[in-house]
């Protein structure tokens, strides 16, 4: 039976030609687009995305909205960032960095993040939608995005694969925690 460990390694190593292990597979396009689509899980992005958002929220009396993805993006930077401290996993040293890193390897800020705010953002979306097949399009770009995002780390030799799969899982579950949390200030509010 194969080890988590060599599957990890021989999943990163079909992403780089066999003779240069510096070069990713597939076109030279490729690999910038995969450049492009990480940032978007970067802390600069997110953290306008996250502030336009809120600014749009309030701007239209969504004050309540506008806390929930605040909470939600900075409650996710520090499980993230408290995780990453607490395991302390080295980055992968398989296959060249094609970005700089300097952050430990576990879990993905990038996946974690992104899956939390991304997923916040399409939920928040979905919920003002007035139609089931836009509902279906926010969720489905918010998964989209967060798909691509831990992708594009693992294909850029910065994460494990199980980095990028843990990122997701906590992220969403922070998500999810949070969409839970303020429906049930919600009912509460309108309880009492």
């Amino acid at each position: 039976m194969i080890s988590l460990q060599e599957l990890e390694q021989r999943v990163m190593l079909a992403l780089r030609d066999g003779q240069d292990l510096s070069d990713p597979v597939g076109p030279d396009w490729l690999e910038r687009y995969a450049m492009d689509v990480t940032s978007l899980g970067g802390h600069s992005v997110l953290v306008m995305l996250v502030l336009f958002a809120a600014g749009y929220l309030l701007l239209v009396r969504k004050g309540e909205a506008a806390a929930l993805l605040v909470a939600c993006a900075v409650g996710a930077s520090l499980v993230s960032l408290g995780l990453k401290t607490l395991i302390g996993r080295g980055r992968p040293d398989l296959v060249p960095h094609l970005v700089e890193v300097t952050s430990p390897s576990f879990p993905s800020g990038h996946a974690l993040l992104s899956a939390s705010i991304y997923l916040a953002l399409g939920a928040l979306l979905a919920r003002e939608a007035p139609s089931l097949r836009l509902r279906r399009y926010f969720l489905g770009v918010a998964i989209g995005m967060t798909v691509l995002i831990g992708i594009s780390r693992v294909y850029l030799g910065v994460h494990w694969p199980s980095d990028v799969l843990a990122g997701w899982l906590i992220g969403a579950g922070w998500a999810l925690l949070c969409w839970k949390l303020a429906a049930r200030l919600q009912r509460s509010r309108r309880a009492a």
